[in-house]
């Protein structure tokens, strides 16, 4: 079934001529259907990453459009720079691209928000999350990739901190991340693997949600 265009997303797609660059998709709109359901040999992915790859081919697009160079990591790179908190860095990456001839206050007026993708993918395009197969671990896979990136991260300022001279002994440690889960109504604390294997956060307000702690 066509979907009916009127969204953000329809919008920004018609304005930069956005096309599929997968062979195994008619049109863009099939590429995000297919990314966020798992189809077609792709690895499912929530509104968020989905919402970032989406606005990291919008950038591509313009910066190919203006013969700026559009490798990966200044394309994320500028990207973090402009949808992040930092208003300095955000206006300095703004003014580059005035420099190349890009209006980088309206490119990123023109980006989407995930709930903006959301609502493309429900109500635009009609699409919907078959969760009637078998059970798939991509929760737990997606806990594991976390810590695996709040290590990196981790590691990288670590050692900017020993090139710096401020902290020592950093080539003879390990960066250990754990996840543990807090009960809103009690002092009850615990790690992850251990709410996982039991069921439960807290006995006594089992039906409480938690909340997630990340400690490195």
């Amino acid at each position: 079934m066509a979907p009916e265009y009127g969204c953000k997303v329809d919008a920004t797609i018609d304005r930069y001529d956005l096309e599929t660059a997968d062979p195994r998709h008619e049109s863009l709109h099939d590429g995000l259907l297919a990314r966020w359901t798992g189809d077609d040999g792709h690895s499912e992915v929530g509104y968020r990453r989905l919402t970032e790859w989406f606005n990291k081919r919008l950038l591509k697009r313009v910066y190919d459009e203006h013969g700026r160079e559009a490798h990966e990591a200044r394309i994320d790179a500028d990207y973090e720079a402009l949808t992040g908190d930092d208003d300095l860095v955000r206006e300095e990456t703004t003014e580059r691209l005035s420099a190349a001839g890009i209006d980088g206050e309206a490119l990123l007026e023109d980006m989407v928000s995930w709930g903006t993708m959301r609502t493309h993918l429900n109500d635009c395009l009609e699409g919907s999350k078959d969760r009637s197969g078998a059970r798939t671990d991509w929760e737990r896979d997606s806990v594991a990739v976390a810590r695996e990136v709040v290590t990196e991260k981790v590691d990288e300022a670590l050692s900017s901190l020993a090139t710096k001279g401020e902290l020592a002994g950093t080539d003879s440690s390990s960066v250990e991340v754990q996840i543990h889960l807090r009960c809103d109504e009690c002092p009850t604390r615990v790690p992850l693997e251990v709410a996982l294997d039991r069921g439960y956060v807290c006995d006594e307000h089992s039906e409480t949600s938690a909340n997630t702690e990340t400690h490195a």
